[in-house]
C-alpha cells in the first residue's frame, strides 16, 4: 500500500476517478436494491449516482488533457488512510437506515479526500477542480436533502417505514414467533410427562434440554428450507432459520431450566410460573406485531398451552 503523501498528481487524479466510479456504482446498487420496497428512495440514489458520474467525467477530461489516455490502476484499498467499507450493498433486502448511514460516510470520506488532495497539488487546474469537487461534496448533504424532499415526501416516507415494518415482520418477527410458540408449547408435553413420571429434577431437565435443542434444530431447518425468500420477500432463509431455531430452543429452555433446582416440587412450581409468563409474552407479541386482538391472542395461546400441558401431566401420571 502507498501512503497518501507519496501519491503524484497523476495518481491523485487516477484515484479520484476510481473513487467517483465506485461511489456511483454503489449508489446505483443501492437504487437497484431499494427499487422493489422503497421506489422513491431508489430514485434519490439514482440521482446521487448520476451526480458522481458527472464528477467522474470532469476528472477524466482533466486527466486526459494533462496526462493522456492511460489511467494508472490505483484504488482506495491501495492507499493507506481510507475507511474499510463493508459491502452492505450486497445484502438483500437493503434497510433504509443502513443505506443512509453508508451514504453519509461515503460523502464525508470523499469530501476529506478532495480537501487533502487539493492541498497537495501544485497544478492550478487540478487544484481548482479538486477544490471545486470538495466544495460540491460539502454541498451534497444539502442537495441530498433537497433530492430527498423531491423524491421522498412525508407520505412516501410513511409508506416506506410501513414497508420496512412489514419486512421486519416477515423476516424476524414471524419466524421468531413461530419458534417461540413451538418451543414454549410443544415441549410442555414431554417435559411435564417426564416430570410427573419420574419426579426427578435431574431427569426432567435432561428431557427438557433434549426436547428444546431437538425442536430448535428441527424448526430451524424447517424454516430455512421452507422458501428462499426470492418470491415471498421474506429475506435470507438462513437468517430466518437461525432466528426460528434460536427462539424455539429458548422457548423450551425457559421451563426446563427450573429443573436444575434439586427439589422437585419447587422446580415444578417455578416451571409452571415460567410457562405462564411465556404464554403471556407470546400473546403480547401477537398483539403488538401481528395485530391480533389481545384477548383473542391470549385465548388462543392459553387454550393451546393448557391442552398440551394437561396432556403431558396425564401421560406422566398414568
Amino acid at each position: 500500500m502507498k501512503n497518501f503523501s507519496d501519491l503524484t498528481e497523476k495518481e491523485l487524479l487516477a484515484l479520484a476517478i476510481a473513487l467517483e466510479e465506485e461511489d456511483s456504482r454503489i449508489y446505483d446498487e443501492f437504487a437497484h436494491g431499494l427499487a422493489d420496497n422503497y421506489p422513491d428512495t431508489a430514485k434519490l440514489f439514482r440521482a446521487m449516482a448520476s451526480e458522481e458520474s458527472g464528477h467522474r467525467h470532469r476528472l477524466l477530461e482533466l486527466f486526459q488533457a494533462r496526462f493522456g489516455d492511460h489511467i494508472p490502476l490505483i484504488r482506495r484499498q491501495d492507499v493507506k488512510g481510507f475507511v474499510e467499507r463493508k459491502p452492505v450493498w450486497l445484502t438483500r433486502p437493503l434497510g433504509l437506515d443502513t443505506v443512509r448511514r453508508q451514504a453519509e460516510l461515503m460523502e464525508a470520506e470523499t469530501k476529506r479526500f478532495y480537501t487533502r488532495a487539493a492541498e497537495r497539488t501544485q497544478d492550478t487546474a487540478i487544484r481548482q477542480l479538486l477544490g471545486d469537487l470538495a466544495e460540491e461534496e460539502r454541498r451534497h448533504e444539502a442537495k441530498a436533502e433537497r433530492l430527498e424532499a423531491k423524491y421522498v415526501s412525508p407520505q412516501v416516507r410513511e409508506q416506506e417505514h410501513e414497508s420496512e415494518r412489514r419486512l421486519f415482520l416477515l423476516q424476524i418477527v414471524q419466524p421468531g414467533l413461530a419458534g417461540l410458540m413451538d418451543g414454549s408449547v410443544s415441549t410442555l408435553a414431554p417435559l411435564f410427562a417426564a416430570a410427573f413420571a419420574t419426579q426427578s429434577s435431574h431427569e426432567t431437565f435432561l428431557v427438557g434440554l433434549a426436547a428444546s435443542i431437538g425442536a430448535g434444530i428441527s424448526m430451524g431447518f424447517a424454516e430455512a428450507l421452507s422458501d428462499n425468500g426470492s418470491l415471498t420477500g421474506r429475506g435470507s432463509p438462513w437468517l430466518r432459520g437461525l432466528v426460528c431455531g434460536a427462539m424455539t430452543t429458548l422457548g423450551g429452555l425457559g421451563h426446563a431450566l427450573p429443573y436444575l433446582i434439586p427439589h422437585f416440587w419447587t422446580a415444578t412450581a417455578i416451571a409452571i410460573t415460567v410457562v405462564a409468563v411465556e404464554l403471556a409474552v407470546i400473546a403480547w407479541i401477537r398483539n403488538r406485531y401481528m395485530d391480533t386482538p389481545l384477548l383473542s391472542a391470549a385465548f388462543q395461546v392459553v387454550v393451546g398451552g393448557l391442552l398440551v400441558f394437561g396432556t403431558g401431566i396425564l401421560i406422566g401420571s398414568a
